[in-house]
């Protein structure tokens, strides 16, 4: 049976290229291995698969009951198809806080490092195979490390992940600085996408005393053109709450270049949370976060109601 491979909903960049580097891990030890992925992937992710030479993985709904799987860039049971419990868990490879709720069929390798990305942990678990991965692979590795780092401005990056990404990088004689603005250029073209997909496009579903958010994050270059939407945004945000099943969107848009993020305050709910998670003093329908650019460490951990 062919192991799948797949990040969470709503894949990034680490989410689409760590599925495609351990596929090839997979496969050269000698198991029958395939990425997949559980949404469309973001403009940034796009744009990274294509530089290096891959198709877009198939895009897949649900997972069969036996089906062999392993998981990366996650471990949230909301952010994983339906069936999730039902398919033969192989493995967990993950960057993120353990949420639970995951039942395997027997004993499995699960793998959570507090490092900032999922290729870097891949790239320690290949040990000596490391070095020989194709360029292709080496391409993939880097850009997820630049992506979830946010060229090194993220307060996740970790001294493990930067000294990984400049030795790559001078394997592949690519500037760190040129490649990541254009990683970055490519996921701040949002012009393509309609309000709800915006909503959904980097999105992570997380609970706070009995209320469901789902907590969305842009991040930008040109900040500019997400805020000049931000009324649209605001005016989506209940219908895609109520078909996705939870109480609240909250929209994060992030300033890579200014370090910052800007929280968009549809309603009362919002504005309260603004205030108890981040000492906010809301005044209109956004505020602003200075030093705010991770969700996994800055947003989600703080939230509160």
């Amino acid at each position: 049976m062919t192991t799948l491979i797949f990040g969470h909903k709503s894949p990034d960049t680490d989410s689409t290229g760590s599925p495609l580097i351990w596929e090839w891990f997979l496969n050269d030890a000698g198991v029958d291995a395939k990425a997949v992925l559980l949404g469309t992937p973001n403009t940034e992710a796009a744009f990274v698969i294509d530089r290096w030479g891959f198709a877009q993985p198939e895009i897949i709904a649900d997972v069969d009951a036996g089906q062999a799987c392993v998981i990366v860039d996650t471990n949230n049971p909301a952010e994983l198809p339906a069936s999730i419990i039902d398919a033969d868990i192989r493995g967990i490879i993950d960057h993120h806080l353990l949420v639970g709720g995951i039942k395997t069929k027997g004993p499995i390798d699960i793998t959570i490092r507090p490092l900032a990305c999922t290729a870097t942990i891949m790239h320690q678990l290949m040990g000596d195979k490391a070095a020989t991965m194709p360029e292709g692979i080496k391409g993939l590795m880097l850009s997820c490390i630049l992506s979830d780092t946010l060229h090194f401005r993220s307060p996740t990056t970790t001294p493990t992940d930067r000294a990984l990404a400049e030795q790559l990088a001078t394997d592949l004689n690519v500037d760190i600085a040129a490649y990541a603005d254009e990683m970055f250029a490519a996921k701040s073209d949002v012009s393509a996408f309609s309000d709800a997909e915006l909503l959904r496009m980097d999105s992570k579903e997380y609970e706070v005393d009995g209320t469901k958010f789902r907590v969305s994050v842009l991040e930008t270059t040109s900040p500019k053109a997400v805020l000049d939407r931000k009324d649209a945004l605001m005016a989506a945000m209940p219908a895609v709450a109520e078909e996705d099943g939870v109480d609240q969107v909250l929209l994060f848009v992030v300033d890579i270049l200014n370090e910052e993020a800007t929280m968009l305050l549809p309603n009362d709910l919002t504005k309260d949370v603004a205030r108890a998670s981040f000492d906010a003093k809301p005044e209109g329908d956004t505020v602003v976060l200075p030093g705010v650019m991770s969700r996994k460490k800055q947003i989600i951990p703080n939230l509160k109601k």
